[in-house]
């Protein structure tokens, strides 16, 4: 984006350059808008960068490949990166494998989609270790408690209690 000005400053010329090519077509020589012709697809391309459609477009078009070509070779999957990109990407791609699904189809009340997951309030309350009715700053504070001893990162933690303690707190915070 730092450089959006300069880009849209060329398209600017270049597109003051297409008019005065077509208008000394017109009063001229036509073969002149042969000339505009490319100058107006420059215009366009620059103009479509500045918006940001261009790299959408590569980034979306170039993914879409790279997926295509690594699941037909078997290849793994693509790495998504650390942090809540990563996991909403392994949550979609659960998902999409057919891991979250309900056996009856179903979907969540709250329209969030299938999830065979879903605690009930009892359990989520069980899995936090606190008594069922306890109040939203004690569900915050047995959250923080548990999801430290048992985050994947620390020596000791497990990455399936984590996501356990994850979907119980999220269950309710409903």
């Amino acid at each position: 984006m730092d450089g959006d000005g300069i880009v849209v400053g060329i398209a600017a010329v270049f597109a003051g350059t297409t008019v005065l090519f077509t208008v000394l077509a017109a009063v001229y020589q036509p073969f002149l808008l042969l000339f505009a012709a490319i100058f107006g697809a420059a215009t366009y391309l620059l103009w479509y960068h500045a918006s940001g459609s261009l790299g959408e477009r590569v980034k979306r078009t170039a993914g879409s490949a790279r997926r295509r070509r690594n699941a037909a070779a078997g290849g793994p999957r693509d790495f998504e990166g650390f942090g809540p990109g990563r996991r909403a990407a392994e949550a979609t791609g659960e998902r999409a494998r057919g891991a979250g699904g309900r056996s009856d189809g179903r979907r969540r009340p709250g329209g969030r989609g299938p999830d065979a997951n879903a605690l009930t309030r009892s359990e989520a309350y069980r899995r936090l270790g606190l008594d069922p009715g306890a109040d939203q700053a004690a569900v915050k504070a047995a959250y923080r408690e548990r999801v430290k001893a048992a985050h994947p990162d620390t020596d000791s933690g497990d990455r399936e209690e984590f996501k356990e303690i994850n979907r119980a707190y999220e269950r309710l915070r409903d």
